[in-house]
């Protein structure tokens, strides 16, 4: 690892749950198991706030959610959503993340430097009371928790939502986001708008889902289509306007959900099947 490092990475939008994930890790290799020699928590509800001394136990990924263990029985609770982010640094190093007014939380042992920037979710609670925050996710993407079974159950509870913002709705599946949700109706011909219930093979495409997710979850880059080539990486993601990639057709976008939930998705109108706006 070296001396700087992004710990977390994502595009301006809500971060797929690959991303936090990686971030995760580079925290837990930063900070588990050491002893904190700095705390400082910048947010108002937690101004007096002081964690100095406190060994952290692990830094643990739940769907797009942080969860910092400590000693004593305490976590931090972080939430990237459209702007936060998480850098890692040396003791000596100048912080590159953003103007000093912009952190919200810095951690830090003998070591490592991890400061949190932009965070628009920080809390502190009891361990035990972890599920306050996180207890009603469905099953991660990514977590030892996750089930194929559970998460088609979740989605087949509505029949007629569309698939498209089902997928996204982490109360039946934790860590997909809108890269993901594009490229994988992609990949199955089917267009956002298509409804849960007409979906044919649903298990099929959540474990594709998982697929994605497990490939890229150990690097930077988030590839669906093999290629690490520039403006390869991706089928139909933000490829608007531009080819698809496989048949030539222009890539279409819109939106899809009801205000002020509604997301920008992408789809093929040749190869993608079913309704669209």
């Amino acid at each position: 690892m070296s001396a700087y490092d992004g710990a977390s990475r994502h595009d301006g939008a809500v971060p797929e749950g690959d991303t936090v994930w990686l971030a995760g890790q580079r925290m837990n290799d930063a900070l588990g198991g050491r002893v904190l020699t700095t705390s400082d928590v910048r947010v108002p509800q937690l101004a007096t706030t002081d964690l100095t001394g406190r060994e952290v136990l692990a830094v643990v990924p739940r769907g797009k959610h942080l969860l910092t263990r400590m000693e004593g029985g305490l976590t931090l609770h972080t939430h990237f959503r459209m702007d936060g982010t998480w850098h890692l640094y040396r003791p000596a190093d100048r912080w590159r993340g953003g103007p000093d007014w912009q952190v919200r939380v810095v951690l830090a042992n003998a070591d490592r430097v991890a400061v949190g920037y932009r965070l628009p979710v920080v809390d502190l609670l009891d361990t035990a009371d972890e599920e306050r925050v996180v207890g009603h996710l469905g099953p991660d993407v990514l977590g030892p928790d996750w089930s194929t079974d559970e998460a088609v159950r979740r989605l087949l509870a509505d029949p007629g939502r569309e698939i498209g913002m089902a997928l996204l709705d982490q109360r039946n599946l934790a860590g997909i986001g809108n890269l993901y949700r594009s490229e994988m109706l992609f990949l199955r011909g089917l267009t956002p708008w298509v409804v849960v219930g007409e979906v044919p093979d649903l298990p099929s495409l959540v474990e594709l889902g998982r697929r994605l997710m497990l490939a890229n979850r150990g690097h930077v880059e988030q590839i669906t289509t093999g290629s690490k080539k520039r403006g390869e990486t991706h089928w139909v993601f933000e490829r608007q306007g531009r080819p698809c990639r496989r048949c030539g057709t222009t890539v279409a976008s819109g939106e899809q959900g009801d205000p002020p939930y509604q997301r920008l998705t992408y789809w093929c109108p040749r190869c993608q099947q079913g309704p669209t706006p």
